[in-house]
């Protein structure tokens, strides 16, 4: 269901494939990631109580950022700070990669529809962004 990628002790991303996941509510990060992400896998019926997220101040360093092929396929390599190459991945249909850490570029391999989610608020491509 997931595969996690470290350099060193940092982890970089989690690339998840949510058709093989658990039956269940099965949450892919920790409670203390900026960005969470969790697989819901019920059957037909369930129903999830009406509820609402409390508001109160919560503190992001840094932005990170989940993306999910819907359709197509996308190479999301992942490099430090500095630029040294980590890893590429390739990520196909019903596949998505959270990256947590570090830099990350992508090339898109097949017509694609991606979808992109990041923690915000966003603070516009000059301040929220260092192109290696």
């Amino acid at each position: 269901m997931k595969k996690e990628i470290y350099y060193g002790n940092t982890l970089v991303a989690t690339i998840v494939n949510p058709k093989k996941s658990k039956k269940g509510l099965n949450f892919l990060t920790k409670d203390e990631d900026f960005l969470q992400l969790g697989i819901w896998n019920y059957k037909k019926g369930k129903q999830l109580n009406a509820h609402f997220h409390n508001w109160f101040k919560r503190d992001s360093y840094r932005t990170c950022e989940f993306v999910y092929v819907v359709k197509g396929k996308l190479k999301c390599s992942l490099y430090t700070e500095s630029g040294e190459y980590i890893n590429s991945i390739i990520l196909g249909k019903n596949q998505g990669i959270i990256q947590h850490n570090f830099a990350h570029e992508y090339e898109i391999l097949k017509n694609s529809i991606i979808l992109e989610s990041k923690n915000g608020p966003f603070f516009g491509v000059e301040k929220d962004k260092t192109v290696l």
